[in-house]
C-alpha cells in the first residue's frame, strides 16, 4: 500500500506538471519527451543546475510519460481531453472538426475575458520582456570587448539590474489576473518564457561574480530560447484573437 501511495504522489500534490516542463496540456508524447530531455540537460547538477528543479522535472516526466497515469492526472486537474494527433502536429480539442478553426466556441463573456487578459496582462508583459531580451546581444557585444574592464562590467551589471526590476514587474502582472481557461496552453507557454528569462538573469549574474564562462554561455542560450518562445507567443496571440 505504501508503494502505491508513492507512485500516485505526483498526481495529488497540486503541482502543474505541464508548467514544469513548459508544454501545453495538449502536447504530444514526443513533445513532452523533448521538453523533458532539454530541461534535464540544462538543469542537471553536473552542469551547475538545481537538485530541486531536477526532482520537479522527474516528477512531471513520471506522470506525463505514461498514458493511463497522464489521463488520471488530467482528469484530476480538469484538463479537457484532446484528439490524438501525430507527433509533430498540434493536437486540437475534442469536439472541433478541424484545426482550421483553432479555438473552441466561446461565449461572448469568455471572449471578453480573454481579450481583457491579453490587453492587461500579456501585452505589458510582452513589452517588458522585449526590453530585456532585445537589448541583450548589444550589451553582450559591448562587454566582450574587455570583460575585465570595470566600466564595461559596471554597465553590464546595470543592465542586469534594470532587467531584474522589469522581471519583478512581469511576475506581478502575471499574478494579477488568472489566465482564462480558453487560453490555458498560452498561459503555460508564457510562464515557461518568463522562467527562461528569470533563469538566464541568474546565470548572467553568476558570471559577473566570478567570470565563469559556462554561466555566460547558459544565460545567453536561455535568452535565445526565450526570444524564440516569445515569437511563438506573439503568433499564438494573433490566433487567439481570430
Amino acid at each position: 500500500m505504501s508503494g502505491q501511495r508513492t507512485r500516485l504522489a505526483p498526481l495529488v500534490t497540486g503541482v502543474d506538471h505541464y508548467a514544469v516542463l513548459g508544454v501545453s496540456p495538449l502536447a504530444t508524447e514526443t513533445q513532452i519527451k523533448a521538453a523533458y530531455r532539454a530541461l534535464v540537460k540544462l538543469h542537471h547538477p553536473d552542469a551547475g543546475g538545481d537538485d530541486q528543479r531536477i526532482l520537479a522535472l522527474n516528477a512531471a516526466w513520471h506522470v506525463l510519460r505514461d498514458g493511463p497515469r497522464r489521463r488520471r492526472y488530467d482528469a484530476a486537474c480538469g484538463v479537457a481531453a484532446a484528439v490524438p494527433a501525430p507527433d509533430g502536429e498540434a493536437p486540437f480539442p475534442a469536439g472541433e472538426s478541424s484545426p482550421a478553426n483553432p479555438r473552441r466556441r466561446r461565449s461572448a463573456a469568455s471572449d471578453e475575458q480573454l481579450l481583457d487578459w491579453l490587453q492587461k496582462v500579456y501585452a505589458p508583459i510582452d513589452r517588458l520582456l522585449a526590453q530585456v531580451i532585445n537589448p541583450f546581444p548589444a550589451q553582450l557585444r559591448a562587454l566582450a570587448a574587455d570583460p575585465y574592464d570595470d566600466r564595461l562590467m559596471e554597465a553590464f551589471c546595470a543592465f542586469l539590474e534594470q532587467s531584474q526590476a522589469r522581471l519583478e514587474k512581469v511576475v506581478s502582472l502575471y499574478r494579477s489576473m488568472a489566465c482564462p481557461r480558453s487560453a490555458q496552453g498560452f498561459g503555460l507557454s508564457l510562464y515557461h518564457c518568463l522562467s527562461q528569462v528569470q533563469d538566464a538573469l541568474v546565470e548572467l549574474e553568476r558570471y559577473t561574480m566570478g567570470y565563469v564562462d559556462s554561466y555566460l554561455h547558459d544565460g545567453r542560450e536561455m535568452l535565445r530560447e526565450a526570444k524564440y518562445r516569445r515569437s511563438l507567443l506573439q503568433a499564438e496571440r494573433r490566433r487567439l484573437e481570430l
